[in-house]
């Protein structure tokens, strides 16, 4: 999710290679309890531009990620191994999420917003004076409609909407830092942590005080958020989340050299991309182990029909690795 910087070094540096064809990286016992001995992480696609936000689709069986400089979103099918496109143009779409209905929230890098796709169990949740997207029309035929769902805070335009995931009571969460920003103004103060309520369309800065906000995720209860500072800090903070969705509690959660994209397991553990690979952080914030893998992972997501497959965006090519942990729901 930091396109710019990594974008260029993926064009100046070589790929992360692991040693001796070694993928995993144990430091603690613990380790090999989500990650067997053993593991072999798999190449599925490649030769992109610069890939981010993997998201599983839970009612087709199917991975989406974009590819930011391509103005591209493809999808992969595990069951015939094939890729195609998803959708042209993206508006650079970065990071991406699928809620329990189907319905897939990406952020759009370029155009500065944050949009939704209803999906096949679709609920028409956004009551957008959108003729697209009557929220009086059936769910079933708002399947595949397009809706911006935010694009400004306040009166002024956002930053560039970065990454995002959706809390079990339909608010969305997503973060804007600047990377995507280029030659465009900066409108917004702060680069800031937004929480969007579905039922009032309240957008809330829940987090203003962040170098570069990137990734997020819950906790497996919900009742803590994680987020990744990918600025000067390099650290992941977490929050404790109130009941009506304010961030309390504020720390250092730990600190990962190059974070990105991150997400939860059902057991607590936060596997955070890095430069280095995928690093696998116990509650309490103790590495676990490294996930070695041949580029340098952006974002990543648990997906398969049991959840356990963990797939990983890694600069131009898409990768997979079965775990023993499972992606919280």
């Amino acid at each position: 999710m930091r396109f710019l910087i990594c974008f260029l070094l993926l064009m100046t540096s070589p790929s992360l290679q692991p040693a001796s064809g070694q993928t995993l990286l144990a430091e603690k016992p613990e380790f090999h309890r989500f990650v067997p001995e053993g593991a072999t992480v798999e190449k599925l696609a490649g030769g992109f531009k610069f890939l981010e936000g993997p998201a599983w689709d839970p009612i087709g069986g199917f991975l989406v990620f974009s590819d930011i400089p391509a103005d591209k979103m493809y999808r992969y099918d595990p069951a015939t191994k094939t890729v195609a496109i998803f959708r042209e143009p993206s508006h650079n779409a970065n990071g991406n999420f699928y809620d329990s209905q189907g319905n897939l929230y990406t952020c759009e890098h370029g155009s500065r917003r944050v949009s939704k796709m209803f999906g096949g169990r679709a609920t028409g949740t956004f009551e957008f004076e959108d003729p697209q997207a009557n929220p009086r029309t059936s769910p079933a035929s708002l399947a595949g409609t397009h809706i911006v769902i935010a694009e400004r805070f306040g009166d002024k335009r956002l930053n560039s909407p970065n990454d995002v995931t959706v809390k079990r009571d339909g608010t969305v969460w997503f973060t804007d830092p600047t990377y995507g920003l280029e030659n465009a103004p900066k409108e917004q103060a702060t680069n800031n942590v937004y929480c969007l309520d579905p039922k009032t369309r309240e957008l809330r800065a829940v987090a203003t005080d962040f170098v570069q906000p990137n990734g997020l995720c819950f906790s497996p209860d919900e009742k803590l958020l994680y987020v990744a500072d990918s600025g000067q800090p390099q650290h992941v903070r977490v929050f404790e989340v109130t009941a009506d969705n304010r961030l309390a509690d504020g720390r250092v959660f730990c600190r990962v050299e190059g974070l990105d994209g991150m997400r939860c397991d059902r057991h607590g553990n936060l596997f955070s991309s890095a430069r280095d690979g995928v690093h696998v952080i116990a509650p309490d914030g103790a590495r676990l182990g490294k996930i070695l893998v041949p580029e340098s992972p952006a974002n990543l997501c648990f997906g398969g029909p049991k959840r356990n497959r963990l797939f990983m965006a890694a600069s131009q090519s898409i990768y997979a690795l079965y775990v023993n942990a499972r992606g919280a729901p």
